[in-house]
């Protein structure tokens, strides 16, 4: 069991998990799919101080130009829409804000969970991987502090749902299920978020960042996937309930996350009327629908998209497009 703090008072989360670190002596590499990512990985390798144009001039809280047709309907028809236009370049800012945040705790915890990969998992070329994506994440944690440092007034404390998912992820001594939680769930909307960035965010350089970001974060996917690819196939029906168990836990606390409740407390408006806003909003509905995509698609290569994940997911309105159309195809 994860042992936390409340998160708007605790400095640190604290987590206490029973490990046991494996070590192997086969050392020729037994997937050459692994072994070739872990090469890419090599050659991807950029620097954070060196590669990103770090006086690109960010104008964070000045006023935006216009969203989509789309977009700016949504919000004037929404109960947010009494308070005018100004107040939605404030959300639009705020909402950067919030994400760059929570993409800054989510790499810390990527960094702490990728380490304890190469502790537990059972091949050298897996290990070989795992320990280039932690300098990958140090790199992240790098550039995405840096950027708030410098450029973001206040940022936000780790959102109560994902100090709950990295507990849980952290806490669970099989390393599939740290994997499942890691690279699946946090790592697979992350990287559709970062690639979304050219049209949900504000200036240049933390689109630059995102962009830099997302190569590396295709590829921790990527290592996911083919460590986690057959290994369900093999396991009792209720190891894979357990499984499926915690990917809709998962699932649930993002969903959770991007109802904004820290967000909503900052611009003053009440808790309720903002969660309304976000479940309802096409927009907002939209967006999860959209950095959920990956997810789905990579649970159903590693063989997790069961019926009752999608009944699961689809219960909790984050299948839309091409995740409704398989859903659709399942059911």
């Amino acid at each position: 069991m994860s042992v936390r703090l409340p998160v708007d008072a605790a400095a640190a989360l604290p987590v206490d998990a029973a490990v046991t670190a494996l070590l192997t002596w086969e050392y020729e590499p037994a997937n050459p799919r692994m072994l070739a990512l872990y090469e890419q990985a090599k050659a991807g390798q950029w620097n954070a101080s060196t590669d990103i144009a770090w006086e690109t001039p960010v104008p964070f809280g000045e006023p935006l130009g216009d969203d989509s047709a789309f977009v700016t309907e949504a919000f004037e028809m929404s109960s947010l829409g009494r308070f005018g236009r100004p107040f939605w370049d404030v959300f639009r800012w705020e909402f950067q804000s919030w994400m760059v945040s929570q993409f800054l705790h989510g790499e810390q915890g990527a960094l702490v969970a990728t380490a304890r990969l190469v502790e537990v998992l059972p091949t050298v070329e897996g290990k070989l991987h795992a320990a280039g994506q932690v300098v990958d994440e140090a790199r992240h944690l790098e550039a995405f502090s840096r950027y708030l440092r410098e450029h973001v007034p206040e940022p936000y404390p780790i959102s109560s749902p994902l100090a709950d998912l990295l507990g849980d992820t952290l806490s669970d001594a099989r390393w599939d299920v740290a994997a499942l939680g890691m690279q699946v769930i946090v790592e697979g909307i992350a990287m559709a978020a970062f690639r979304l960035a050219d049209s949900s965010f504000h200036d240049d350089l933390i689109r630059q960042i995102a962009r830099m970001v997302a190569r590396d974060e295709a590829r921790h996917v990527a290592f996911g996937v083919i460590a986690l690819e057959g290994l369900y196939d093999e396991m009792t029906s209720a190891e894979r309930a357990e499984r499926e168990e915690f990917v809709l836990e998962a699932a649930d606390l993002m969903r959770r996350r991007f109802l904004l409740e820290d967000v909503w407390d900052r611009l003053g408006v009440a808790r309720s009327e903002g969660v309304e806003f976000a479940l309802s909003n096409p927009m907002m509905t939209q967006y999860r629908q959209t950095v959920f995509a990956k997810v789905v698609s990579t649970l159903r290569r590693i063989g997790l998209l069961s019926s009752s994940v999608t009944d699961g997911l689809a219960a909790m309105g984050l299948l839309g497009g091409a995740a409704g159309r398989l859903a659709g195809r399942l059911g």
